[in-house]
């Protein structure tokens, strides 16, 4: 069984054109995505899946495996189907989907979430999730929270604060969802080809397609957040988290 990461990168994004190579600490962000998934010891192998021929020649330039894919595409999601197929990778083997705009994210947070599926041959997908601390975090619509069941699976994805506390005195703890993912390839595929869900298209959120259909998602926890790019503006947040991070303990 081999576990093959994907990170999906396009040119035209509407918040921020060029996003993949906008430079940070003088690199491109798809080669600093690309040089962590390098740090995740259970990876055999790394592709960027894109449509854009700069990406393409980005990734070879700094020595990165690339699959150019279809321009139509209208997740990420469907992109990496392609290259999984491109690729012929076996039906049970473990597709991810690293996102292209989270350059700082924790290699072992990889770790973590391809683990229930190498342990648990029934396992079809699986995702991750970190606590929520700041009541910022949770009321912001961008960030989006899950809600598991006792065994760890999604029970709700949603823009909003779930579960709500209608008791103020209520205490109980939010989680904010990572966009990582695997897929056993069989289960990537098929996905692909499920109808798109009433509760997806109110959300805008995909994974909820999986939920609608019936199937079970794995969520772990992990103690580690991860910053996104959406705009310009973010790459300064992250180039100086990243200077904190490399930089030496007094």
């Amino acid at each position: 069984m081999k576990i093959v990461a994907f990170i999906p990168a396009r040119y035209h994004s509407k918040r921020f054109k060029g996003k993949p190579l906008a430079l940070i600490a003088g690199k491109p962000m798809i080669q600093h995505v690309f040089q962590r998934s390098k740090e995740c010891p259970e990876l055999d192998e790394i592709y960027v899946a894109t449509d854009d021929r700069g990406i393409y020649k980005c990734v070879k330039e700094f020595d990165g495996h690339a699959i150019m894919t279809d321009e139509s595409h209208l997740s990420g999601t469907d992109r990496i189907a392609e290259a999984a197929e491109k690729i012929n990778l076996a039906d049970r083997d473990i597709v991810v989907n690293i996102q292209g705009d989270q350059p700082i994210f924790q290699p072992s947070m990889i770790s973590d979430l391809v683990r229930p599926l190498i342990e648990d041959p029934k396992i079809p997908m699986s995702t991750l999730m970190n606590e929520i601390k700041e009541d910022r975090e949770l009321n912001d619509t961008n960030n989006v929270k899950v809600a598991v069941d006792n065994n760890g699976y999604a029970l709700y994805f949603s823009r909003l604060p779930i579960p709500f506390c209608l008791d103020q005195e209520s205490k109980t703890t939010h989680y904010k969802h990572l966009g990582f993912y695997a897929y056993r390839k069989e289960f990537l595929l098929k996905f692909t080809e499920l109808s798109y869900g009433l509760l997806e298209e109110a959300e805008k959120l995909e994974q909820l397609r999986a939920l609608e259909h019936g199937f079970k998602i794995k969520v772990v926890e992990t103690i580690f957040d991860s910053i996104e790019v959406d705009t310009p503006e973010d790459i300064k947040i992250v180039e100086k988290k990243l200077s904190q991070i490399n930089s030496p303990e007094p």
